[in-house]
Order: structure tokens, then C-alpha cells, then sequence
């Protein structure tokens, strides 16, 4: 398969929340990017939701950023058994989206 992914991408492995419908779900994020993050699905039901909120703090920041986003590509690990997707941002404030800029810039890695 081939990595379609054009932006620096840095390591995130934290916990946040992930609403859908309203409803906060815990999900773990794997990676991020100024565009969006990677997700792995932990306690959340089955579901055809494609908008989420998103509520989480970046290592080393006491800030929660809230955003909004859009589901743009679902996977599931083989051999892990584990779900994950694609969130690209939809909604960001400037402020937050400085503070992901600034995180990859310091963290990231050329993909």
C-alpha cells in the first residue's frame, strides 16, 4: 500500500476524547499533523459517524485544544485486531492550530 500522506507527521501516543453524537468516547491517537491524527478505537460502539468533536492536550501543554473532524479513512491492523482511522480537522481555532504546528514542527518526521 502506498503512503499518500504529504505532511510531517509526529508521534502521539495519548488518550482523548472523541465525540460522537454528542457523547464522549475515550480513543487513542497514535500520530498527528497539522492536517489531522491517526485514532485507534477502544470503548466506542459500532458506528457510521464521519463528523466528530475532539478534546485533547498535547504533551508538555496544559491547554485542552478542541476541534472538529472528519473521518477520511478507516483500517484495521492485522494481527493486532485493533481499529483505527484517519480524523482530518475540519475545525480548529488559529491558537490551536499553532499549538499543533508548533508540536509537529518540534517532534515531527518527513513522511
Amino acid at each position: 500500500m502506498s503512503d499518500k500522506r504529504k505532511n510531517k507527521r509526529a508521534p502521539l501516543d495519548i488518550y482523548l476524547n472523541k465525540y460522537m453524537g454528542g457523547v464522549p468516547y475515550m480513543s487513542r491517537a497514535a500520530d498527528i499533523s497539522q492536517e489531522g491524527l491517526s485514532l485507534a478505537r477502544l470503548l466506542e460502539p459500532q458506528h457510521e459517524a464521519k463528523r466528530i468533536g475532539l478534546q485533547f492536550q498535547l504533551p508538555g501543554s496544559e491547554e485542552i485544544i478542541y476541534a472538529e473532524g472528519e473521518v477520511v479513512r478507516e483500517w484495521a491492523e492485522l494481527g493486532a485486531k485493533r481499529e483505527r482511522s484517519g480524523v482530518r480537522f475540519t475545525l480548529l481555532t488559529d491558537r490551536h492550530r499553532k499549538m499543533i504546528d508548533a508540536y509537529v514542527d518540534r517532534h515531527g518526521n518527513e513522511n
